[in-house]
């Protein structure tokens, strides 16, 4: 099963709505409370998908009991309330750090010298919530984010983050079924003005674009092979990125520059991704049949 074709987990419009409520009168802890209880139910009436999970963590060297699945599905209810809190401009970019002193100098200069940056990330940890530290640390350059989302995946979510967003100008979001001959050519104008481009790349299109198989935690997956020829075509610096959550509850950005040719690109994004994935199981998000050679797991 692709992960397209996971039927959306996410609760109805509504109670989405009254989590924005709750969250806005009586804070995060509250949703924290709240979500947790709603992430339980979620785990003991979604089988397939903690099937999913329960692969994933055995091929991922976590031993796939009940606790580490229902602690894999509350990592990612998390992040969850972290997104809406980025849209709603709540969440403290403070709690958002850097792997190292290096990492932090090559992204803030990418940004103030306004060459432009191309971002490949991917579904471990959450790119999203960087969005509310560029908008603190590096609003004097007036940085501008151009994020490639799903569309049909998260039509709930989705809406919902439309209805409480405040509007910004400082992103613009492409839905990634809509890529199109002239997309290419909009974001590299934009590309050049010094703006930001993020796109994930290790999600194959539900459109049927071209792929390329790897080993990835020893198993065989697909990854979208589009992705990494659109970061060729840009022709400006293109790096990998990471935010994952630390120990202490503070996300941590990890950076690496991709090399120049496209099919060293695509080893070399697989080794960051593995690595860190490795290092950080529980915030791999990828809630289907990701490995094509490995039938073991509840189904």
């Amino acid at each position: 099963m692709k992960w397209y074709q996971v039927k959306e987990q996410a609760a109805g419009i509504k109670r989405l709505m009254l989590t924005y409520y709750i969250h806005k009168f009586f804070g995060r802890k509250a949703v924290e409370f709240i979500t947790f209880f709603v992430t339980f139910f979620a785990f003991i009436f979604a089988p397939e998908v903690r099937g999913y999970s329960k692969k994933y963590l055995a091929v991922a060297g976590v031993k796939p009991n009940l606790i580490n699945q229902f602690q894999h599905f509350l990592s990612y209810a998390g992040i969850l309330i972290d997104n809406m809190e980025t849209f709603i401009n709540k969440f403290n970019p403070y709690n958002i750090t850097f792997a190292d002193e290096k990492t932090k100098e090559e992204f803030f200069n990418i940004v103030i010298q306004k060459k432009g940056g191309f971002f490949i990330s991917s579904h471990l940890g959450n790119v999203h919530v960087l969005r509310s530290f560029l908008r603190t640390e590096y609003n004097k350059y007036n940085v501008r984010v151009n994020i490639f989302l799903s569309e049909n995946q998260c039509k709930i979510f989705n809406e919902f983050i439309k209805r409480i967003m405040i509007p910004q100008e400082d992103a613009a979001t492409y839905p990634v079924e809509q890529i199109n001959i002239s997309t290419p050519i909009e974001i590299k104008e934009k590309l050049d003005k010094g703006e930001l481009v993020f796109i994930a790349g290790d999600r194959v299109s539900e459109s049927g674009s071209t792929i390329f198989e790897t080993k990835f935690l020893g198993k065989t997956v697909e990854f979208p092979l589009g992705t990494f020829k659109f970061a060729k075509l840009m022709d400006c610096p293109t790096f990998f990125i990471v935010l994952v959550k630390n120990k202490a509850g503070k996300y941590v950005v990890y950076l690496e520059k991709a090399p120049d040719n496209t099919k060293d690109v695509q080893a070399a994004y697989v080794n960051f991704l593995e690595n860190l994935t490795r290092r950080y199981p529980l915030q791999f998000y990828h809630f289907y049949d990701i490995f094509k050679d490995d039938k073991t797991g509840e189904k």
